[in-house]
Parts: structure tokens; sequence; C-alpha cells
């Protein structure tokens, strides 16, 4: 069983549901709604993320030995061997590409499907350099950040030309992303990080934890909170310049969704005592709303069905297969 748990745990298997969603998000942007394709999309996203959770974890085993918290991690403890996630990263690699020529399988070979097949290239490419150098590259986040954001390309050039969706929900993404690994990341493991050496954007900020003291720096949070700020700005895009119509319980239930993530995002930001259950409780809790954001924002295009299953499949997902990593609900132990 603990072999299992510790599988679950390398291949972040509770958080794939919302990982793997980025390629069908691109995809429905330009009016697919194949399902099969949609399927393979997803399969490809979640297998590209696996590959990136694998990697990063197996370059900083070393170096999270140094930390009592992370002794629980899969390659710390032993539970999985080395050579294996390195395996599991190859298959992944692989698999990603093969499911790929199924998707393409019997279609016109295309610019836009080699562009397509050049982004999930990027993506792997980009990730890999965050995984390999990202504790000693000040702003790597933003080459890891970007590589979710060609996953969304992908997605649409498969199929089609990208719109002004598309490169909506590219930029999204990217925002998502970089607040999620610089931000948030950077504040739940201040504590430690400067033990292994990590020069990234909350150390350099000067993020720093003493005893149970917690500094950030008014800098860094203008940072995170001009990252959702952002976002949000960009989630009524469509509504306000590009005359989309939404129901007004569209547009009331996107303000509201985007109120509560821009509140505990603000409450993240704002704490000065180190309290990592009650970082976690904020990561966790953003982590879901932030999902739901572009699905809203979807909507006159997906139709309230299809905008209802992309917001409920990552959380059912979530809860379904978090007994798996032994971990309670939204709070994110890794």
């Amino acid at each position: 069983m603990k072999r299992v748990t510790g599988l679950a745990r390398l291949l972040r298997i509770p958080g794939i549901g919302a990982l793997g969603i980025p390629p069908v998000i691109g995809a429905l942007t330009i009016g697919v709604f194949d399902l099969p394709s949609l399927i393979l999309l997803f399969a490809i996203g979640a297998l590209a993320a696996i590959f990136g959770f694998i990697l990063n974890d197996f370059v900083d085993a070393e170096l999270d030995r140094l930390v009592p918290e992370l002794q629980e991690k899969p390659l710390v403890s032993g539970v999985i061997q080395r050579k294996t996630a390195v395996f599991i990263c190859a298959l992944c690699a692989i698999f990603a590409f093969f499911l790929l020529i199924i998707l393409y399988h019997g279609q016109t070979v295309t610019t836009f499907r080699v562009t397509a097949a050049s982004m999930l290239v990027l993506a792997g490419v980009l990730g890999s350099i965050y995984d390999l150098y990202g504790k000693k590259l000040p702003g790597s986040d933003f080459f890891v950040s970007i590589s979710m954001s060609f996953l969304v390309l992908l997605g649409a050039l498969s199929f089609g030309v990208p719109n002004i969706l598309t490169w909506l929900v590219f930029v999204l993404t990217f925002n998502q992303t970089l607040h999620m690994n610089a931000v948030e990341g950077g504040i739940k493991d201040a504590d430690h990080d400067y033990k292994m050496g990590v020069i990234n954007l909350a150390y350099i900020a000067g993020v720093r934890v003493d005893g149970q003291k917690l500094t950030i720096p008014w800098s860094f949070k203008a940072f995170g909170l001009g990252i959702r700020l952002t976002s949000a700005i960009l989630l009524f895009t469509p509504f306000v310049l590009f005359g989309y119509h939404y129901d007004l319980w569209v547009l009331g239930l996107l303000a509201v969704a985007t109120v509560i993530v821009l509140f505990f995002s603000v409450r993240l930001v704002m704490m000065n005592r180190f309290d990592r259950d009650r970082i976690r409780r904020y990561i966790g809790l953003q982590s879901f709303l932030r999902y739901s954001l572009v699905p809203i924002m979807l909507e006159p295009m997906i139709n309230p069905v299809n905008m209802l299953i992309l917001i409920v499949f990552p959380i059912l997902w979530y809860i379904v297969f978090t007994p798996l990593v032994s971990e309670k609900l939204f709070k994110p132990r890794m």
C-alpha cells in the first residue's frame, strides 16, 4: 500500500484532473467539441504535467533530503526508486507523442498541426529547464508558466487557427502558473528554500521566515496581486471589448468567483506569521476556484453544461483520488 501511495504522490494523481485541462480548453476556444479528441488532448496534457513533476522530484531528491518537512516525498523516502522515476518520466514523453499521432491519424498534415507538435516539444524543453535549473536560475518560473501556456496552443492548433479567446486563455494560463509557482510556492517554501540554496523570485524580493515571523515585502505583494488583478481584468475582456453576449447570471458568477480568488490571494500575501497549514489551505482554496474562472468566461461559447463539466470535473477528480495520497482535502503537501 505504501508503494501505491508513493506512486500516486509521485504522479500527483489528485491534481491531474485540473493539470490536464489546458489543451482541452485550447481546443474548445476554437469550437472543437468532439469528445474522443478532447479526451486524447486531456491525456496528453496529463502526461506532460506528470513528466514535469517527476523530473522536478528526480532533480531535487538530494536537496529535499535536507528538509525534514519533505521526508515523505516518494524519492526521498525511497518508496519509489530513482530509476523507476526516470522510466516513468520517459514513458510519459513517449506516450504523449504517441497519443498526438493517434489524434492526427487520418488527418491532413498541416502547418498548424506541425506547429502544435512543436508546442508540445517546446513545453517539454522549457519545463525541463525549470526542473533542471530552476533552483539556481532566478525567474525560471516564467519558463514553466509559458510551457503550460503552450499546451493551450497545442489544443487549438491541432484543429485550426487560434482566435482572440485562445490568446486570452494563453495569457490567463501563464498568469495562473506564474502565481502558483512564484508567489504561492515561494511563500509556502520560504522556511526551507534558503537551506537548499534556492535563488527564486521570492528570495530575491526578500521573503523570509525567522522563527514564526513571515516577512513579505510590499514589492512581492504587489507582484502577486498584480498577476491576479491582470487576470481579473482579462476575464471580463470578451464582454467589455469584444461584445460577446453574456447572461447576467454568468457575469455575476464570474464576478463572485473572481472576488473570492482575489480575497484569498490578498490573505496569503498579507500573512505575517508562517503557518504552513494555513498557507496550504489558502493555496488549496484558490486552486479550484481559479480553475473555474476560464470555463465561466467561455460559457457563451461552450454552453452551460460544458461549463459545469469543466468546473466540476477537476474538483471531483481531486476529491476521489486524494485518499490515494493520504492527504487532507485542499491542503497540498508538496
